[in-house]
């Protein structure tokens, strides 16, 4: 799960190395909500198990762990370490798999994508690097015996699906109703285990995650231009003959 800067809050951008400035409270992204829900009623439905939270962030930023452990959660692995900034998707995913793999998990779920990156491709990183199946896109899950029965949204409704575990599932948002931690969930939340591991804990050196580890930089960033109006075409009798040469003018037809 990913905690993110609060979408409310317009942000600011770090003059150096023009990224979003992560050095403020940092929340649950609403899409891994989902996921950590849907986790939840898995074990619910078992009447055995637990949910573990891994996350990765900045500065040992747990604000959003610790709703996620209020919901219900049993525990959490927190990745942080001043060496991450910069990291794309693909070392994310890397650092992610090599915390979740010492869990012996039988199930990794996971938010389609998060709110304030949108790459979608984290979860299927990570399944490809523990070689298990993955499953995109679910809107629902069913744990019978030793495989998942998942129907995976499409455009056309959704197709039904079934894999062996352990297995790597990303949810889409709006799949479940994700519960409001209790106070008696946010006090017990306050006494849950929470593992801080740094790059090195987990094998990685400074030249293999952040920027060096990216291997790119951002050059620039500009505003996007302010969204100009529309032009206005009355129905006078010939308003098709317009719409037909403004299409033309864009090379549509």
């Amino acid at each position: 799960m990913k905690q993110i800067p609060d979408p409310a809050d317009p942000g600011a951008l770090d003059p150096e190395t023009r990224t979003l400035k992560r050095d403020v409270k940092l929340i649950l992204d609403e899409s891994d909500s989902y996921g950590v829900e849907m986790a939840l009623q898995l074990v619910d439905a078992a009447g055995e198990g637990e949910v573990v939270l891994v996350s990765m962030a900045p500065n040992n930023e747990r604000s959003g762990l610790s709703t996620a452990l209020a919901m219900g959660a049993a525990s959490a692995t927190l990745i942080s370490d001043p060496e991450l900034i910069g990291s794309d998707a693909l070392t994310t995913a890397k650092l992610l798999a090599k915390a979740i793999e010492p869990l012996g998990a039988d199930l990794v779920i996971a938010g389609s994508e998060s709110s304030d990156g949108y790459t979608g491709t984290v979860p299927e990183m990570i399944a490809a690097l523990l070689d298990r199946p993955s499953v995109t896109a679910a809107k629902s899950i069913e744990v019978e015996g030793g495989a998942i029965k998942v129907q995976r949204q499409t455009d056309a409704g959704y197709d039904d699906v079934e894999c062996p575990m352990p297995a790597v599932v990303s949810v889409t948002a709006g799949v479940v109703e994700p519960r409001y931690p209790s106070f008696k969930g946010i006090m017990a939340a306050k006494s849950k285990p929470v593992a801080e591991v740094g790059i090195a804990d987990l094998g990685f050196d400074a030249g293999s995650v952040g920027w060096d580890g990216a291997g790119q930089d951002i050059v620039d960033v500009t505003e996007a231009p302010q969204r100009e109006a529309g032009e206005i075409i009355e129905d006078d009798g010939e308003s098709h003959l317009k719409i037909v040469e403004f299409l033309e003018g864009l090379k549509v037809i």
